[in-house]
């Protein structure tokens, strides 16, 4: 029965490592979201009526799609284990831009019940080189 049992688990940490080993790391997923785009300055905030979507990086990040395909990293300052990407994204903001001194809630999409708070760090805009850029 023992034997059964340590075969079962060795089974089972094999598959838990192969998943895991498919699965590209965070920052993996990141520097392919940028690739092929130069980072800017850091600025500290975005127009809300910019954003086309976005896209959460477990434990990493929040990615902001603008108009104009300028892609928007944000870094949180504290709360970033919070960050999964199944999580829905609450933004409740007080004027037309979201800041580096925003909270954003994270809901749960199964419960609707509040998972963590995120405290938003510097936006790094992340743009295509211009044609004479890339020459």
């Amino acid at each position: 029965m023992k034997r059964h049992l340590t075969a079962a688990a060795l089974a089972a940490f094999s598959v838990a490592t192969a998943v895991s080993a498919a699965r590209p790391s965070p920052d993996e997923q990141l520097a392919k979201i940028i690739e092929g785009r130069v980072a800017g300055a850091p600025v500290k905030c975005i127009r809300l009526r910019d954003i086309r979507s976005t896209r959460i990086i477990d434990r990493t990040a929040i990615v902001y799609d603008t108009l104009g395909s300028t892609l928007y990293v944000n870094r949180p300052e504290a709360g970033a284990a919070f960050l999964h990407d199944d999580r829905i994204l609450v933004t409740d903001t007080r004027s037309s831009e979201l800041c580096n001194i925003d909270i954003i809630k994270l809901l749960d999409p199964g419960s609707k019940m509040l998972s963590g708070t995120v405290g938003l760090g510097d936006f790094v805009p992340y743009t295509k080189p211009k044609k004479e850029e890339r020459d």
